[in-house]
């Protein structure tokens, strides 16, 4: 209700500044046109003084000569930025955040529950706890107004994310804490589930690429560096137009070759199982997430290469962490 009635509000105080701006330009224009008769006579007056003094025409002539350079400078930066937005509107590009300053926080979170509202949101992400658990990530309070999610988390046994965490070489973000993080989410995802929303979730084991958030027709996009905190990068927003020849329709082809790759399992939130699907999307097998599953899987790599656990390589981790290998095949 009261946010009806500020919604009411807003929209009464945007029509009063657009009639008060209109009433300035009009008065403007009448003062201006008042004006010229005198304007007129006193530059005439003035210019019959500085015609026969050189230096003052001489003074004339360099001013004259730095407003043109600066005109065309301006006419030039305005055709190249009308060049640069053409070609920004045809790549779907809309917003730009090169940093994440509050202000940029706060309007990146806003924009983000404006376009998740009564929407199935679709995420590929690293461990979601920036995005969704922590109460000032961007998604955190999208979830509990969207339809549905669709979501592509790391999978945090696996030697990628390992390999990732330790080259961020942050002393605060150890392995550890990422797996906590992906349990937290989890968690989460499981309450969600739980009143009702349609919440899927997916575990891929190849490095983070980019983090991806699609909101219906928009979609914001940042890139995972290899030592950086996704955090500092720079997002973008793509829009989705009706000629499907932006990058909007390029990225979401992305999402959906990922989330329908048989080589990712989805996450069972009621059994805590990794559901692997043939390309039919029939269930072919089940394993427990955790290191014991991880552990399985190494030892069914090695069983189907045919090696004994005495005589195979001590560093087949198949994309799983090596820390515990040694004991596992022991």
């Amino acid at each position: 209700m009261l946010k009806e009635k500020l919604s009411h509000v807003r929209d009464l105080l945007n029509g009063a500044a657009w009639s008060f701006y209109h009433i300035v330009v009009v008065a403007l224009s009448a003062g201006i046109a008042l004006s010229l008769p005198a304007v007129a006579r006193t530059f005439l007056a003035y210019w019959s003084r500085v015609e026969n003094e050189k230096i003052y025409l001489l003074a004339v002539e360099i001013t004259a000569a730095i407003v043109l350079i600066m005109c065309f400078n301006f006419i030039h930066r305005s055709l190249r930025d009308r060049t640069l937005a053409k070609m920004a509107t045809g790549a779907g590009l809309v917003s730009f955040f090169p940093r994440r300053g509050l202000r940029a926080q706060s309007r990146i979170k806003k924009l983000k529950e404006k376009h998740g509202t009564g929407r199935t949101i679709m995420v590929i992400g690293s461990s979601g706890y920036g995005t969704f658990v922590n109460q000032v990530g961007d998604l955190s309070t999208v979830l509990e107004k969207c339809l549905g999610a669709k979501i592509l988390l790391v999978n945090p046994y696996s030697q990628e994310a390992s390999t990732r965490v330790r080259a961020i070489a942050h002393p605060d973000f150890t392995l550890e804490n990422f797996r906590a993080e992906v349990r937290q989410s989890i968690e989460l995802f499981k309450r969600l589930k739980a009143i009702g929303k349609a919440v899927k979730l997916k575990l891929y084991s190849d490095p983070p690429l980019v983090k991806m958030v699609i909101l219906g027709d928009y979609l914001w996009l940042q890139h995972y560096h290899t030592d950086l905190d996704v955090q500092t990068m720079p997002e973008y927003v793509l829009q989705h137009n009706l000629k499907d020849h932006g990058l909007y329709t390029l990225c979401y082809q992305y999402f959906v070759q990922r989330w329908e790759s048989p080589e990712i399992p989805e996450y069972d939130l009621d059994t805590d199982e990794l559901v692997y699907r043939g390309n039919n999307g029939s269930e072919i097998r089940r394993e427990r997430f955790g290191p014991e599953e991880a552990c399985e899987g190494v030892r069914r790599g090695v069983e189907d290469l045919g090696l004994t656990p005495e005589a195979s390589p001590p560093r087949v981790t198949r994309g799983y962490n090596a820390e515990w290998l040694p004991d596992a095949l022991a």
